[in-house]
């Protein structure tokens, strides 16, 4: 593959899923990443900034996807419906990339520091929730525990759906999980 041909970021992630699969996350060299996509270290490093932050590129439109569609709950949406509204895109998101998530999962689970940046991407996605819910004027505790039980939610939905025994739509897991959680915390 020629290094000028598009999506240099795109052939540099599935390089590095499909290395750290066969190799392991610790085992896999910037470089060998570099090699299989067809492009330089330099042009690796203009696109992330260490071998992990491959595994975490789509974090940022993530959580645009989400406080995005939390802003756009109705103003009497109750906290924890509104977080549910901006949960529920991203079975969308993500419906075409089971597969590579289950993979991307695999390797996170594998590797303690991948597991910490997963946490601190998931604790990211609560504090943007928190303040989208803010800004909608939810005082705390209310915006911050609607929050991080929205992340939850989405946690145990998504870990249901990448290991594929269970439902295929990741929006319906996403309901379905949240359904539970208010039946736990009505004392159902």
């Amino acid at each position: 593959m020629s290094r000028w041909e598009p999506n240099g970021r795109g052939r540099l992630e599935q390089a590095a899923l499909e290395l750290y699969v066969e190799r392991g996350y610790e085992q896999t060299t910037v470089a060998e990443i570099a090699k299989r996509a067809g492009l330089t270290e330099r042009t690796f490093f203009r696109h992330f900034a260490d071998k992990r932050e491959v595994l975490f590129g789509g974090a940022a439109a993530m959580q645009e996807l989400l406080v995005s569609h939390l802003a756009d709950a109705p103003a009497a949406t109750a906290p924890i419906d509104a977080v549910a509204a901006a949960l529920d895109p991203l079975g969308g998101y993500l419906r075409d990339r089971r597969e590579h998530a289950r993979q991307r999962q695999g390797v996170i689970a594998a590797n303690a520091e991948l597991r910490e940046r997963e946490l601190i991407k998931l604790a990211s996605l609560a504090s943007a929730l928190a303040g989208a819910l803010r800004k909608r004027g939810t005082g705390e505790p209310a915006a911050s525990l609607a929050a991080e039980a929205g992340i939850a939610v989405f946690r145990v939905a998504f870990e249901s759906w990448v290991s594929g025994t269970g439902e295929p739509d990741l929006s319906r897991l996403i309901r379905e999980t949240l359904a539970e959680l208010k039946a736990v915390t009505a004392g159902g």
